[in-house]
């Protein structure tokens, strides 16, 4: 690449080292991404990450008609970064839907219209694996070739341990009933003394990644998150993900990544600032930068913003989830920018090629359903 020729001649010879590495596309050690992390600047950082994109993904930016149902809001864990979930204790201040409500849910949208549902939620005792495992098949009779990605490792690890099954076997009840990949939630920090104070009551670092190394040996594709911008530090950031990367060389399953920022209103960690938009920038850069074995790089846009979103996809973002049409609060609980989550397939491909990128819809499982010209 020509111009990697800006950077051929670092004054700091440790970021010359790493920067060769990168442009050969070499993997780099956790101590050369704490390095980078930490010292490099902004720009060097967003460069090497988009000379990654660029060389897997080109100049396209993906995107997929898709909704969410989050069956309830009500749930036996005690977040502390949550604003979403209402304790079990307290049920009447949340919601939760029946199985009839959540069907008319997919019956709003054509069978042309939308290409996924989404389903994560609270995790509610009565709401068990054969509750969910009789959602997945009604759906289907409804909508049969709607993909169905559905319920964190959170979930999933309740369910299966209420009804005294292993990850695969519980796994393999939804495969049974319909579930067709799980999304990348409840991942939050993996480092086990942060996780004991913001979220120490429910699956541990060993059990998320279990469950999704389950899902892929059998057949499932999943994807993978991170919770930043809270108490942990960037050591813990790269400790992180190099538990994806590891899990990633051994099972190939994970589609993409999504960093999540910690949003501070409405939960017991108000007192926690968020972290800065340059601060997001550089953690995107990070992850496209290390994460060399995923394929993706996800921003959620409804958390950070259309136009916040709209500069990830110069720091390594080459996916900006989907048209989502207002099914979502789980964000906008919690003081994100886009309250009201919704976007037009029009729309979506406007913010791509807004910032200069080439809008690509997707299923999924990232085959390519349409690729839209820059006009």
């Amino acid at each position: 690449m020509e111009s990697s020729i800006i950077y051929t001649h670092l004054k700091n010879p440790k970021h010359q080292s790493i920067v060769d590495n990168v442009l050969n596309l070499k993997r780099i050690n956790l101590d050369d991404a704490l390095y980078l992390y930490e010292t490099a600047p902004l720009h060097l950082l967003g460069y090497l990450a988009n000379f990654i994109r660029e060389k897997k993904h080109g100049n396209n930016t993906y995107f997929n008609r898709n909704f969410h149902i989050e069956p309830t809001n009500v749930c036996v864990f005690d977040c502390k970064f949550c604003s979403y979930s209402r304790l079990y204790a307290h049920k009447e201040e949340g919601w939760i839907l029946s199985l009839e409500q959540m069907l008319d849910i997919v019956r709003k949208y054509p069978e042309d219209a939308v290409t996924e549902v989404h389903i994560v939620g609270g995790v509610h005792p009565k709401m068990n694996l054969y509750f969910f495992a009789e959602l997945l098949r009604e759906i289907k009779k409804i909508r049969p070739k709607i993909h169905i990605k559905g319920f964190t490792a959170v979930e999933l690890d309740y369910m299966f341990r209420k009804a005294k099954l292993s990850a695969k076997e519980g796994l393999q009840v939804l495969i049974d009933a319909g579930l067709n990949s799980i999304p990348g939630g409840g991942a939050e920090i993996f480092n086990e003394s942060v996780r004991e104070k913001i979220c120490n009551d429910k699956v541990d670092a060993i059990g998320w990644l279990d469950i999704h190394k389950q899902a892929h040996v059998l057949g499932l594709k999943s994807n993978a998150t991170i919770l930043y911008g809270h108490i942990e530090s960037i050591a813990d950031r790269l400790e992180h993900l190099d538990n994806i990367r590891t899990l990633q060389d051994e099972t190939q399953g994970f589609q993409a990544f999504i960093p999540l920022k910690f949003r501070n209103k409405h939960n017991d960690m108000q007192h926690v600032k968020e972290s800065i938009l340059v601060q997001d920038l550089k953690m995107y850069a990070m992850c496209r930068i290390y994460l060399d074995n995923v394929p993706h790089l996800k921003a959620y846009w409804p958390m950070l913003g259309r136009q916040n979103a709209q500069l990830t996809l110069d720091f390594g973002v080459n996916d900006l989830d989907g048209t989502i049409d207002d099914s979502t609060k789980i964000y906008s609980m919690a003081g994100s920018e886009e309250q009201h989550p919704a976007l037009t397939t029009e729309q979506l491909v406007n913010l791509i090629t807004q910032a200069g990128r080439t809008a690509v819809e997707r299923d999924t499982l990232y085959n390519i359903i349409k690729k839209y010209s820059s006009s």
